[in-house]
């Protein structure tokens, strides 16, 4: 056990509970050969287009950022796509699928800790997200960052969870498998968990996580 300080546990959403590439499938469907090159550029100019448009001061919702993202990918492979296409692809965005331990860490933690999601994700990507997997019963929140219309590290967005929450930010635990999030939810002030599947090596940005993990199911052991 690490700490028995930690009131709520708070998760990212994409990347770290859903797997962001399970749209790989609907992609190789409707274009076929390119399936998985789709889905890694899609993730990376998603998350380029965040960032862009918070130090732009230029806000858009996560389901804008996620189908202008994209619409880029489409065109920088030179694929043509319809509005159906479109539609397929962002409806497979609101079924991702969860992570193999993503429902048994959260059902380990149900009743002794308060849990939540905060995630970049527009509140309808969210919500249906958690719904089609039947996730909703474990979460008290599910906080999304459209309030303070800016995306993720800002400080902005973690604050979202202290002031929702009612609780210390001291006393809040933040998962997350994207290290750009660890670190800005640890500059915060938060405690940090970094998922880290791929292995991948610490970012240099001043801070370190509390813990550094291979699995979601580390982190029972650490609270409870």
């Amino acid at each position: 056990m690490m700490t028995n300080k930690i009131a709520a546990v708070v998760f990212d959403a994409y990347g770290t509970l859903f797997d962001v590439h399970s749209v790989t499938a609907t992609c190789e469907r409707l274009f076929p050969g390119k399936g998985t090159t789709m889905s890694q550029l899609w993730r990376s100019k998603q998350l380029e287009y965040t960032w862009l448009r918070a130090l732009m001061g230029r806000y858009a919702d996560f389901n804008c950022v996620t189908e202008d993202s994209l619409r880029y990918v489409c065109n920088a492979l030179g694929l043509a796509y319809s509005r159906q296409a479109l539609d397929e692809l962002m409806l497979a965005y609101r079924r991702l699928q969860p992570f193999d331990d993503a429902r048994e860490t959260l059902a380990a933690l149900q009743g002794k800790v308060q849990l939540a999601i905060l995630s970049n994700g527009a509140p309808q990507m969210l919500n249906a997200v958690v719904a089609h997997n039947g996730l909703g019963q474990y979460f008290s929140a599910v906080l999304s960052v459209d309030p303070v219309r800016t995306f993720k590290p800002s400080p902005d967005v973690y604050r979202i969870a202290v002031d929702k929450l009612g609780v210390a930010r001291e006393k809040i635990a933040f998962v997350s498998s994207n290290g750009w999030d660890a670190a800005g939810a640890k500059a915060f002030g938060l405690t940090v968990f970094w998922v880290n599947r791929a292995g991948a090596p610490l970012d240099e940005l001043g801070v370190q996580p509390d813990a550094v993990l291979k699995s979601l199911a580390e982190i029972p052991a650490l609270i409870v």
